[in-house]
C-alpha cells in the first residue's frame, strides 16, 4: 500500500513532508488539490471541512499534517502502521 498526500503547489508543509517520507525511503502518491475538484472534496471530508494540506492517507487513516513537524508525521505513521 502507498501513501496518498494531497497538496498544494504553493505548501511550503507539503515540501516538508515529501522531504521528510524521501528521507524514510517511503514512497507516495501525491495528488494536487488545486487540479482535482474531487481531491479537494475528500480532503475537506476527513478535515472538518477545511481544504487542510498537506493530508496524508494510508487505508482507514487519514490526517492532515498542515503546521508539520517531524513528531505530526511519527504520530500518523506509528497510528496507520507503515513500515
Amino acid at each position: 500500500m502507498t501513501i496518498k498526500m494531497y497538496t498544494t503547489s504553493w505548501c511550503p508543509d507539503c515540501h516538508a513532508v515529501k522531504t521528510a517520507l524521501t528521507k524514510r525511503g517511503l514512497t507516495y502518491e501525491e495528488v494536487n488539490i488545486e487540479q482535482d475538484d474531487a481531491a479537494a472534496q475528500y480532503v475537506m471530508s476527513v478535515n472538518g471541512g477545511r481544504r487542510s494540506v498537506p493530508t496524508l492517507v494510508y487505508g482507514p487513516h487519514a490526517a492532515s499534517l498542515s503546521r508539520f513537524s517531524p513528531a505530526k508525521l511519527d504520530a500518523f505513521l506509528n497510528q496507520a502502521g507503515v513500515r
